[in-house]
């Protein structure tokens, strides 16, 4: 059976057949198609296009088949191209003639975008769980072992002292960008095309509203020939997407690093790790190192889908049955990656030792100490060139800032060109103020402000974290 037959005399080429047919992937909207289609009889039924037991007939055997659907019991043809027309057979073959009725009013580029709408809307519910579990884990894991300290990084240098829990946090503040992205394109989404027709709008006095509002949508699509041609939304859905492995594919690599014995940060479970077929000795966080590589995937599927688009007049095209296998793909990709991500993360064990030794080498707190002495009137061109000076002196004479002799420390201070810090020089009080600030603790204090490291700030920020999860 085809719905486009009436006009041609001959049979499709066997290659054309198989080159245009979607049903092995569309079939993932068997159950929006339904949704659809359920709707859109009340709506022939409330224009008096069908008569009350038509409606009844109809909507039966579309609930029956909807059953069958969800119990995994109908057989896809590949004969009739796409679930459409697979749907539509399948509903004749249980109904009768009054199948043909159903399609009135209604084209399959219209159907076919409804039914994108509504499996995306499901879709990114089921995907802000797996982020909120994501995120769950990441503050289970601050709250268990958030107090140890690392070296916080930049060029991959060390840079400054932070609380792990605060660089944790700092994956659930993306995680939370994610979900809002992610809410904003539903929102943007959630709109009707049904009714637009093939592409001018249907033929009959449909309520749209209506047909709308029983389908969940907020509202209808403005203009039928943007109704059935846009597909924005999956743009938009591939791009937050993206953005979201590409978060996991950072926190991805940083524990692939962390969990290597030279840096022995963390220890990935034996539940999240494989070996090696030929060393004995491996032991490797394969889930991360997946993670990194799907990132380039999902990626690949938002390149593709702008590509597809960038060529295309309106109103629809063949081209657009192209934006499933990319959109089914990256979303099952992303939701499989935050589960496992999850998972590894709630089962790292964390060796603060090395942590704290990692975070005391290169300097860290030298910023701290610049700091404590802009805190005493120094200008901080002046404190920084100090401190640097400090650095070179403890780097010679390879000990730690708070190990420095209090001759070194006065000596650097009376050395300035800064009135304030040579005054210094002679306070007697001033080696020891400073050692406190080049401790771990006395830097990480010092940066007491929103959003800081300080202990108490990100104990809030953890808090509400927290109270936002329900953890």
């Amino acid at each position: 059976m085809r719905m486009w037959g009436g006009r041609f005399e001959g049979v499709s080429d066997v290659r054309m057949a198989e080159f245009t047919r979607s049903i092995d992937f569309d079939h993932a909207l068997a159950v929006d198609d339904i949704a659809g289609s359920i709707a859109h009889v009340h709506g022939l039924g409330r224009a008096e296009l069908l008569a009350p037991e038509e409606v009844e007939t109809l909507v039966r055997g579309l609930e029956g088949l909807r059953a069958e659907v969800e119990a995994g019991k109908l057989t896809w043809d590949p004969a009739l191209e796409d679930i459409h027309m697979n749907l539509e057979v399948a509903l004749r073959e249980r109904v009768g003639p009054v199948a043909g009725r159903l399609h009135t009013g209604r084209s399959r580029n219209d159907q076919v975008a409804t039914d994108m709408r509504l499996w995306l809307r499901r879709t990114l519910d089921d995907l802000d769980g797996a982020i909120v579990e994501m995120e769950r884990a990441l503050v289970g894991l601050a709250l268990r072992d958030g107090e140890a300290i690392l070296p916080g990084m930049t060029h991959i240098q060390p840079a400054q002292p932070v609380l792990f829990a605060h660089h944790l946090l700092a994956y659930v503040e993306m995680l939370e960008r994610d979900r809002g992205r992610m809410a904003d394109c539903r929102r943007r989404a959630n709109v009707c095309p049904l009714g637009s027709g093939a592409l001018a709008g249907a033929g009959y006095p449909l309520d749209r509203e209506g047909t709308a509002a029983e389908l969940g949508f907020d509202g209808v699509t403005a203009n039928s020939l943007d109704g059935v041609s846009d597909r924005d939304f999956v743009v938009e859905a591939l791009a937050a997407f993206a953005l979201c492995m590409v978060h996991l594919s950072r926190l991805a690599e940083e524990i692939t690093w962390w969990s290597n014995p030279r840096f022995g940060f963390v220890r990935a479970a034996d539940s999240f790790t494989t070996g090696s077929s030929m060393m004995p000795n491996k032991k490797n966080p394969d889930p991360a190192e997946l993670v990194r590589g799907k990132s380039a995937r999902v990626i690949g599927a938002l390149t593709g889908m702008l590509a597809l688009l960038k060529g295309l007049p309106l109103a629809y095209q063949k081209d657009m049955q192209d934006d499933k296998p990319p959109l089914f793909d990256a979303a099952a990709t992303l939701e499989a990656s935050l589960l496992v991500m999850a998972g590894m993360v709630a089962t790292l064990s964390v060796d603060r030792g090395r942590m704290r030794a990692a975070a005391g080498e290169g300097f860290t707190t030298a910023t701290a100490v610049a700091d404590a002495l802009v805190r005493r009137g120094v200008a901080f061109r002046a404190a920084h060139h100090i401190v640097g000076a400090l650095v070179a002196e403890a780097e010679r004479g390879k000990v730690a800032l708070d190990a420095l002799e209090d001759a070194t420390i006065c000596a650097a201070l009376g050395a300035s060109d800064d009135s304030v810090a040579a005054s210094l020089a002679v306070d007697a009080t001033m080696p020891a103020y400073l050692r406190t600030a080049a401790g771990l603790e006395g830097a990480m204090a010092g940066c007491d402000v929103i959003g800081g490291t300080a202990p108490r700030r990100v104990a809030a920020a953890l808090a509400t974290a927290r109270a936002r999860l329900g953890v």
